[in-house]
C-alpha cells in the first residue's frame, strides 16, 4: 500500500487482505479498478463489489461533511481518503474472527487497537521524531491527516488547503470513522476541530502552524494511562 504496515501480533491473512486491496484501489497501480475507472476502461456499474461499497461510503461522507470530502476531483477518481482506514478495520475482523483478543494494527499511522491499553504517540509536525502528546486506546481507532510528511496533498472541494493546519488527529470508536472525518476535518481548516467536537463519539487534537495545539473536550479522557 506504499506505506510501513505493523500488525501485533502478526498474521498473514491480514497482510494477504492489505495486498488485495492495494491491488484494487492503488491509484498508482495500472490495472486497479481505480484507474481504470479513471481512464474509461471500467465503469461504475461494472465494478467490484467493495468498489461500489467504498463509493457509498464515499457519498455518506461527502454529506455528512458538507461536502469537504470527496473522492472526485476535476473528474478524476481517488478514494484514498476512506480506503485505507476502511482497509484497517476489515482486517481487524480478520483477527476478531480468529478470536485474537488484542492486537494492534498500524498502517502508515492510522491505528486500530483491540484489547488492553495500547500506548500511541501523536507526532510532533515540527520534529517528526518526537511525539507533542501520549493517548492509552483500547479498541478504538486513531488516524490523522496533516501536510507534514507528504505536503499540501489533501484536497479541499470548496477551495485550496492552506497551511494554517499541520495535523489534526482524530480519535473514534474505529479507526474507519477516525479516518474519513480526520480528513474531512484538516480540508475544513481551523474550523476542523469545531467540527469534530460537534460530533458524537468523535475526539480530536489539531497542531495549527504556529505551534498551537487545539483539543476537543473529551480528548483529556484518553491522554490517562489508568
Amino acid at each position: 500500500m506504499g506505506m510501513p504496515i505493523i500488525v501485533d501480533p502478526g498474521d498473514s491473512d491480514v497482510f494477504d487482505y492489505f495486498r488485495y486491496v492495494d491491488e484494487k484501489f492503488s491509484p498508482f497501480k495500472q490495472n486497479s479498478e481505480v484507474t481504470k475507472v479513471n481512464d474509461g476502461r471500467l465503469k461504475i456499474e461494472s465494478a467490484s463489489a467493495d468498489m461500489k461499497l467504498i463509493l457509498k461510503l464515499s457519498e455518506k461522507t461527502k454529506k455528512e461533511t458538507d461536502g469537504y470530502f470527496d473522492v472526485w476531483h476535476n473528474g478524476m477518481f481517488n478514494p484514498s481518503g476512506i480506503v485505507k482506514g476502511w482497509a484497517i478495520f476489515e482486517a481487524s475482523k480478520i483477527l476478531d474472527r480468529k478470536g485474537i483478543e488484542s492486537y494492534y494494527i498500524n498502517a502508515g499511522g492510522d491505528i486500530q487497537t483491540e484489547g488492553g491499553k495500547w500506548t500511541v504517540g501523536i507526532r510532533n509536525p515540527f520534529k517528526t521524531n518526537e511525539n507533542v502528546k501520549v493517548v492509552y486506546l483500547n479498541g478504538e481507532g486513531i488516524a490523522t491527516s496533516g501536510t507534514y510528511e507528504k505536503g499540501n496533498h489533501i484536497y479541499n472541494p470548496k477551495g485550496k488547503v492552506g497551511n494554517k493546519i499541520l495535523s489534526l488527529t482524530v480519535i473514534a470508536k474505529n479507526v474507519y470513522e477516525a479516518d474519513r472525518f480526520a480528513t474531512a476535518a484538516f480540508a475544513m481548516g481551523n474550523n476542523g476541530i469545531n467540527f469534530i467536537e460537534r460530533q458524537k463519539d468523535l475526539e480530536g487534537y489539531m497542531i495549527d502552524a504556529k505551534g498551537t495545539a487545539t483539543f476537543t473536550n473529551g480528548f483529556h479522557e484518553y491522554t490517562k494511562s489508568g
